[in-house]
């Protein structure tokens, strides 16, 4: 498993925060890190009711006070009646706690337009990542005479390739079309297959939808078609659905199991499908809780028999994330105490993102030699920097890959920290980076603003 180019960086940062600290004069009194996708850090607000209720399971003595709006007190109560002991210290069974993995299982089906979810293909998780890597271990075998291959994205979530690298198995990248706002086009899939050779044996499929950096959103046809290719080349689906609360403009989120099943038979009897989602990322944002689940479609009975006591090994997922998972499934609804509340700050939350989208569109654009394509989901932009040749030798020089150069620079002289786009792979040539949009809207401008003056100043000493 290698270093990723962001390392440097956070080093970095470390040592300018402490600078400030230390009263060292700099251009900005402030780091901006929007380098994860962690909007609490970006400045966005827990959710009253998701930290009322998380507050009365961990400390139940809050429940006698009627300050706590009744429905937040009936939830907490209700939780806390599944959990042994009735404590959030304790174990729970190994696929979760069982009335919240039945609620996540309708929320599925409610999600889906109906189609049906089995409890007892849910597994609950400490993240959606943890849970991914568990179902790699099941696919990749280290030991075989050919090493596995896992199609993946380019670009793609960095931890993903990572896993896959770290069991033994080989990324085999299908780059997404940056022309097409990052689309996935199947053509792609093909060539990426045919180019792995006989050096591995293919197994599985990666998907990110919405995409992660790309921000793009797949459409309906673009994943028939995907379904198709993985049916046809015998491909395991892993579906990474995280984003799907974040959607902006005119584009809808649609799931893969639900795309699955309305194609029917032969195929929705036959994929083999694992999805993905979580309370970390989205709107909710409870990303240090670490809870996630994955849902399991078409798998044999031994193989799933198999998955039950891989998970096993690890116990269970905290408790806290499972309750975070089952506020996220069910939330407040109308008429319900906690509603007006919960319905004002989700919907403050999607105006701010919302502006942020047009927002950084507009300005990223505008800069000289930036091009970024609408966001249209997801917690990210990514743009591509057009840099100088004077730019792209002086990263060479100092050993460095040429956007960790201009990320290292920005940090440095404007006090951003973004990710570079060699951590997530990009086509020869091409220079990307990424940066979080589930952010205050006053701190996005910030951003921007010190980004303007520094990319303005970039460009004449390099050009």
């Amino acid at each position: 498993m290698k270093q990723l180019e962001y390392s440097d960086l956070a080093r970095r940062m470390t040592q300018i925060k402490e600078d400030l600290r230390q009263g060292v004069e700099k251009p900005f009194k402030e780091v901006i890190d929007v380098s994860w996708g962690d909007p609490h850090r970006g400045g966005m607000k827990p959710l009253t009711f998701v930290r009322q209720v998380l507050a009365a399971c961990v400390y139940p003595q809050l429940m006698n006070d009627n300050k706590l709006p009744v429905d937040v007190r009936q939830r907490a109560q209700k939780l806390l009646d599944g959990c042994a002991g009735r404590s959030v210290g304790s174990y729970s069974a190994t696929q979760g706690i069982p009335e919240i993995v039945q609620r996540v299982s309708e929320f599925i089906s409610r999600r889906d337009g109906g189609v049906p979810s089995n409890p007892e293909n849910i597994f609950l998780c400490c993240g959606s990542q943890w849970a991914l890597s568990r179902i790699l271990n099941v696919l990749v075998n280290a030991e075989a005479a050919f090493t596995t291959g896992v199609l993946a994205p380019a670009p793609c979530y960095r931890t993903t390739t990572l896993s896959i690298e770290g069991l033994g198995g080989v990324v085999i990248p299908y780059y997404l079309s940056e022309e097409q706002g990052w689309e996935l086009q199947v053509e792609e899939l093909q060539q990426a297959l045919e180019s792995a050779g006989g050096a591995c044996n293919p197994i599985a499929l990666y998907v990110i939808n919405p995409g992660n950096p790309t921000g793009h959103v797949q459409s309906r046809k673009s994943m028939q078609e995907v379904i198709r290719f993985a049916s046809e080349k015998r491909l395991f689906l892993l579906a990474d659905e995280v984003y799907q609360g974040c959607i902006y403009g005119e584009k809808e989120f649609v799931s893969y199991k639900r795309v699955l099943a309305e194609m029917g038979p032969p195929l929705s009897d036959t994929v083999e499908l694992a999805s993905f989602h979580s309370a970390s990322k989205g709107f909710m944002g409870e990303c240090g809780l670490r809870g996630g689940y994955v849902e399991l479609v078409n798998l044999d009975p031994a193989v799933k028999k198999y998955i039950y006591t891989l998970f096993t090994a690890d116990s269970s997922a905290p408790l806290l994330g499972q309750i975070a998972l089952d506020l996220m499934t069910n939330p407040p609804l109308p008429g319900d105490p906690s509603y007006f509340q919960f319905d004002q700050e989700t919907q403050h939350i999607k105006s701010t993102v919302d502006k942020n989208v047009k927002k950084a569109f507009e300005v990223v654009n505008s800069l000289q030699g930036f091009s970024c394509p609408a966001v249209e989901g997801g917690a990210f932009a990514f743009p591509r920097i057009h840099l100088p040749a004077k730019a792209i030798q002086k990263a060479k020089e100092v050993g460095m890959q040429p956007d960790t150069f201009y990320c290292l620079k920005l940090l440095e002289e404007a006090g951003v920290l973004v990710s570079p786009g060699s951590d997530f792979g990009q086509k020869e040539g091409t220079f990307h980076f990424r940066f979080c949009i589930l952010i205050l809207h006053d701190v996005l401008e910030e951003l921007l603003r010190r980004l303007t003056l520094f990319h303005t100043q970039f460009m004449k000493d390099f050009s």
